[in-house]
């Protein structure tokens, strides 16, 4: 039997030089640099630094914010999602190793009957199915690509998450700002309602300015109402973002800080290293790669080696006994002659799903690019708007007074005076509402860029080569 084992398997070894091919992933044909200009500047060390540590929103100086990102990573669901699928992908990864290994397992029994016979037996076995051809390798260089592809997959959610709150968190800033501005605005309504009211009273001033001046003021307070309404909804989004109920979770007011930091210069090619998306896709096309190996490794013929010591005696104490030991050997070598085409129909699922992979790589690096591409675009634009904007609410609040002024010495309509002001509001609001726009536009750009994360599987160390 020994020579039949030996013979086997020097037979299998030897033909076993003509592995499975699997097609090499696809490279990406990717620009030296970007279409939109890149934000000037200067990035300092420690904001560097904590770029690469994935802590962006630190550049924004605010405490609040960041004990808030601190709650995200513990408490949002997403996250707990992502983190449990990369647990589940772990243990099929074990199983998927564990196939490599000898099987072994042990039997023991006794029974007793009304007749004086009677006895007990025990034994051990052990099987192993040598993996010849590579079958278990590709399946578990599947598995490590699919561990992989679920760790990108986690830290997506992550920096989803992290977005998404830090988005909120400026809204709801920035909805603080436009409060305590209408705030000032409505006393400087109410002024001009009293100033109106004393000249109607007296008889200066015409009926209908009273009431323009009331119709002012009331239309003010409806806009604070409704400033209120979408603070509490921003509030109730970030509940949900820190895993909270929205009666859980209050955020006091606090000014806010227009400023917009500062981006570290990234090229495109650095998307494939940094965007999880891009990197949970690459992975998911190398785990279709070694699929393909494990579908044609199903041609080769499939050899099995088994063993098993026991014995059986009358009594337990004869057991173990050597006259009453029995051993056995065995191989079996076991090759599928006709299966009206589902191998070969396997191998083809497999090459087309690698198909499917590579354009859903391809196309979420083309995505990850026009994202970039977009948000650089609105910075830009809203860089030049702001101005424009800042320059218009400058000349407006100058109009309104010049109008006051010339309806109180009696040179003007009041109609004149309700139209500066709103003229006034209306550009002050826009001004917070684009600063708002290019801060929210930074953290898409953040996100677009990977948010400083850095697929771990590609770093190596100096000199070696990632495969």
């Amino acid at each position: 039997m020994l020579s039949v084992v030996t013979f086997l398997l020097a037979s299998l070894l030897l033909t076993a030089c003509s592995t499975v091919t699997v097609p090499e992933t696809s490279s990406q044909v990717l620009p030296a640099g970007w279409k939109s200009a890149a934000p000037t500047g200067w990035v300092s060390t420690q904001d560097y630094q904590q770029w690469n540590s994935g802590q962006w929103w630190r550049w924004f100086g605010d405490e609040t914010l960041d004990a808030l990102m601190a709650q995200v990573a513990i408490g949002n669901q997403n996250i707990a999602t992502a983190a449990a699928n990369v647990a589940q992908a772990q243990a099929l990864l074990q199983q998927s190793e564990a196939q490599r290994w000898p099987t072994l397992g042990v039997q023991a029994g006794a029974q007793r009957g009304s007749s004086a016979s009677g006895g007990a037996n025990a034994g051990l076995s052990a099987s192993w199915a040598p993996d010849l051809w590579g079958r278990i390798a590709a399946g578990v260089q599947a598995q490590q690509a699919a561990v992989q592809a679920s760790q990108a997959d986690l830290a997506g959610a992550r920096l989803a998450a992290q977005g998404a709150l830090a988005q909120a968190y400026l809204q709801v800033r920035e909805l603080d700002a436009e409060t305590q501005l209408m705030v000032e605005i409505i006393a400087g309504y109410e002024r001009a309602e009293q100033i109106t009211g004393n000249r109607y009273r007296a008889g200066v001033a015409a009926h209908t300015d009273l009431l323009q001046a009331q119709t002012t003021l009331e239309n003010a307070r409806a806009t604070r109402a409704g400033l209120a309404r979408s603070r509490a909804t921003a509030e109730h989004a970030m509940a949900l973002l820190l895993g909270q109920a929205p009666a859980q979770f209050t955020l006091a007011p606090a000014p806010w800080n227009s400023a917009v930091p500062q981006l570290p210069a990234l090229l495109p090619s650095e998307l494939l290293l940094r965007r999880p998306d891009v990197a949970s896709a690459e992975r998911s096309l190398a785990a279709a790669n070694a699929r393909i190996g494990a579908a044609q490794a199903a041609w080769f013929p499939s050899l099995n080696l088994s063993a098993g010591i026991g014995g059986a005696a009358g009594s337990i104490a004869d057991l173990f006994s050597v006259p009453t030991l029995t051993w056995s050997l065995g191989a079996a070598l076991a090759q599928t002659l006709f299966d009206a085409g589902a191998r070969d129909a396997a191998v083809q699922q497999a090459v087309a799903a690698q198909q499917a992979a590579t354009a859903q790589y391809r196309q979420s690096a083309l995505n990850a690019m026009g994202q970039v591409e977009d948000q650089l675009t609105a910075l830009d634009a809203l860089a030049r708007q702001i101005g424009h904007q800042k320059a218009a609410a400058d000349a407006a609040a100058g109009a309104e007074l010049r109008t006051m002024n010339s309806y109180q010495a009696g040179l003007s309509a009041y109609t004149s005076v309700v139209t500066a002001q709103a003229a006034t509001l209306g550009a002050r609001r826009s001004l917070m509402q684009l600063q708002l726009q290019r801060q929210q536009a930074l953290v898409a750009l953040v996100q677009a860029l990977g948010g400083g994360w850095t697929a771990p599987w590609l770093e190596v160390s100096e000199g070696q080569e990632y495969n």
